[in-house]
């Protein structure tokens, strides 16, 4: 999320994090690997920034995977009402259906 609000260091970075920064490192040099984050070293800092074009993929990815799972959620939604519904005994009105005379 820091790097939403503009370039960092690796350092700045790595801060908030318990970890040590050659470990850090290699996290960063996984984003840019798959072109997420590009970084820059200017003498011994080194300077980091979003890549949004490659976001644009990932929010594509993000679209498709919510629509997939919406489905889904929608018809065990659906599985577990017929559930309930098939075990209610007959003639006994279910705890949603209002009854005569109820306010």
């Amino acid at each position: 999320m820091r790097l939403c609000a503009g370039e960092a260091s690796v350092g700045e970075l790595a801060d908030p994090f318990d970890m040590a920064l050659p470990s850090f490192m290699k996290h960063i040099h996984v984003l840019e690997t798959n072109g997420l984050v590009q970084s820059e070293k200017s003498g011994r800092v080194r300077t980091c920034r979003l890549n949004p074009d490659a976001l644009v993929g990932a929010e594509d990815w993000f679209q498709q995977q919510r629509a997939i799972w919406e489905a889904r959620l929608d018809r065990f939604e659906a599985y577990v009402m017929k559930l309930k519904k098939e075990r209610e005994p007959a003639g006994r009105p279910s705890r949603t259906t209002k009854r005569k005379g109820a306010k």
